[in-house]
């Protein structure tokens, strides 16, 4: 094996064990900062030794023992240094004795508790949105800071910052290593899922630059979403947000055209939509479903998604269902954007007319001003109603308002669409 064979298996070995290798150094060290400055150590003696050594057999475990035992040296010149002997034989008696006898243990012991509360710290609601996206995608997806950077379209520096102050904020709170008690569990489970599905949604439809998607932000957010499931298989909300997402990836190939243009729902090839990741979200979403008696959002948003896989064609969508369900989800999440979408489902179910009385009404709220999506909706309802040329002008200013090159290009064609007459 060539050494940059060695060096493509040391990055794979850390995109998948990175994440669990942190979990268990932050509960021996108690602070997620160092926990990665000791699992980067581990990672550059791996680039230093293996290329001579070769693999181990089980890398991870490479990994985990050459982070602990650094994790332990430091402890012990810690307490060295400031003469605590004692209470330091003390610790490592308890420890010992709580995990087995060995303090090695205690980073080998429950791994998905460690995980689960990794994510809680990584999403902790003191910290932004922005802080606890890009502290997950550092600490549980294993991306680097030009990775996030380049996926965000955010330069490096700002990431590295966003990053910096997320770990000294949680330092200085002294946001413990734990799982929240059933009071908190509700609210910060749901700041998880957020940066999640904000992972997510910025895969599947990109904000700004080039591209329509970015697909390796769908795989990294459904990554952590399934590690989620598993780890907390009695949260129905769980479910409902990996049965959406696995059901929205199963798109991701009809999405696109043969030039990278963007191809919308209705219109899209069935045949490509990814079967196998269908069956995946409508198990995900049966299981969030047997949970609870009432579907919170990611729930109802994964039974509006389960609609349209389970339509061999666009005209079999049962849009009086879906309207419905839309109905649910206002009254259970309320916001001006679930707004919007029930406005599209309304049109299909009940004509143009109503979905654009709903969307004039959102209009003259003026909550969507600088969202894209809105004057686009309006364009494509005034467009079926037959007024060309005030759909034209609502398809040009949806073009304005995106900063996604490939979405403006195709609002502006139906924009030209329009002064032509056509739909």
């Amino acid at each position: 094996m060539t050494a940059t064979d060695v060096h493509r298996t040391i990055d794979a070995v850390w995109r998948i064990e990175s994440a669990r290798l942190i979990a268990g150094l932050t509960r021996l060290v108690r602070d997620v900062g160092r926990a990665e400055e000791l699992a980067q150590d581990a990672l550059l003696i791996a680039l230093e030794q293996w290329p001579r050594s070769g693999i181990p057999e089980n890398p991870g475990a490479w990994l985990m023992a050459t982070a602990k035992h650094r994790a332990i040296d430091d402890l012990r010149r810690e307490r060295m240094r400031a003469r605590k002997h004692e209470a330091l034989g003390h610790e490592l008696e308890m420890q010992q004795h709580s995990n087995g006898g060995t303090l090695e243990a205690s980073v080998d012991d429950e791994i998905g508790d460690d995980l689960l509360r990794l994510m809680f710290i990584a999403c902790h609601p003191l910290l932004s949105t922005e802080a606890r996206t890009a502290l997950t995608l550092k600490l549980l997806a294993g991306l680097t800071t030009a990775e996030i950077a380049r996926a965000f379209l955010v330069p490096e520096p700002t990431i590295a910052q966003r990053i910096v102050r997320a770990k000294r904020v949680l330092a200085e709170a002294h946001v413990p290593f734990e799982i929240p008690r059933r009071a908190e569990l509700s609210g910060r489970l749901s700041s998880v899922l957020e940066v999640i599905y904000l992972v997510y949604n910025e895969g599947y439809s990109a904000t700004a630059g080039e591209d329509w998607m970015r697909p390796s932000l769908c795989e990294e957010a459904l990554r952590l979403g399934r590690i989620l499931a598993g780890l907390a298989p009695q949260e129905s909300e769980v479910h409902g947000l990996v049965a959406l997402m696995e059901i929205q990836a199963s798109r991701l190939r009809a999405r696109v055209g043969p030039a990278g243009e963007p191809i919308r729902l209705m219109e899209q090839d069935r045949v490509r939509w990814d079967r196998l990741l269908i069956h995946r979200g409508l198990i995900a979403l049966a299981r969030g479903e047997a949970l609870g008696e009432t579907r919170g959002p990611y729930l109802l948003q994964a039974a509006i998604a389960a609609c349209h896989a389970r339509a061999v064609t666009a005209a079999d969508t049962d849009w009086v269902y879906i309207t419905a369900l839309y109905d649910q989800l206002a009254r259970a999440n309320p916001s001006p954007v679930i707004e919007l979408n029930r406005a599209v489902a309304v049109a299909m179910a009940y004509g143009p007319a109503a979905g654009l009385e709903l969307a004039d009404r959102l209009a003259a709220q003026g909550a969507l001003r600088s969202y894209h999506l809105l004057p686009s909706v309006r364009g494509d309802l005034l467009a079926r109603l037959g007024r060309f040329a005030e759909a034209r002008s609502e398809f040009e200013r949806a073009a304005d308002l995106t900063r996604n090159v490939r979405e403006s290009r195709l609002l502006r064609d139906r924009a030209a669409a329009c002064e032509r007459g056509e739909i």
